[in-house]
């Protein structure tokens, strides 16, 4: 009876043999994918150190001149307008009008105090959070707009409470707002490339 039941015997160690086998290599395929995980993730920034506040790039051949793209940095949304000679121009003739003309009581790098609160002319890069409370101003590019008045120049105007700015991202005289809108840290390695976050004269984020 010992020969018969041999072959049933080797049967069964068989099947539990390729079970294990199959057991075995399932696991580290299993384990290889939960190991991968963080690796793969550590890819892309991390939740934290997008909350931390790293820098963000930004490809100006997508800003047409005239036009605005709002990308958001530490939470916070930055305007980042293409302004064209004419909105330039339109930046001089209302100092007289305005709270703070010269930035002296606003919050800029050093680097963007001037009157046209910018490295680069042609770009202007500002928080887009009002300095009353905190809304988000609407473009208001167009000038003379009747709701704003025939000295309208162009700019900013907040939908809350009304602050207005121009287009230096200044605060005018008769808005809630007491200080003109915040420029971040920001800078230029080259001409098609925007990088808010990093510091135009260290380098440093």
């Amino acid at each position: 009876m010992s020969d018969i039941a041999a072959p049933a015997n080797a049967e069964v160690d068989q099947d539990r043999r390729g079970f294990l086998t199959f057991a075995t290599t399932a696991t580290g395929v299993i384990g290889v994918a939960f190991a991968a995980v963080p690796f793969i993730e550590s890819w892309n920034p991390s939740e934290r150190a997008r909350a931390a506040g790293a820098p963000v790039e930004v490809n100006l051949a997508k800003i047409d001149p005239g036009q605005m793209l709002t990308v958001v940095y530490r939470k916070k949304p930055m305007y980042i307008v293409h302004r064209t000679p004419e909105m330039l121009a339109a930046l001089p003739g209302h100092d007289d009008r305005l709270k703070d003309p010269h930035s002296k009581s606003s919050i800029q790098p050093d680097y963007a105090k001037n009157d046209l609160r910018a490295v680069r002319p042609d770009f202007l890069v500002v928080e887009g959070t009002c300095t009353h409370l905190g809304c988000l101003p609407k473009a208001r590019f167009e000038k003379a707009l009747p709701e704003l008045g025939a000295d309208w120049p162009g700019g900013f105007q907040c939908p809350c409470h009304g602050s207005r700015f121009d287009l230096a991202g200044r605060v005018f005289d008769g808005s809630p707002a007491s200080t003109n809108l915040r420029i971040p840290q920001y800078s230029y390695p080259n001409d098609q490339t925007l990088i808010i976050g990093v510091d135009a004269t260290t380098g440093a984020a």
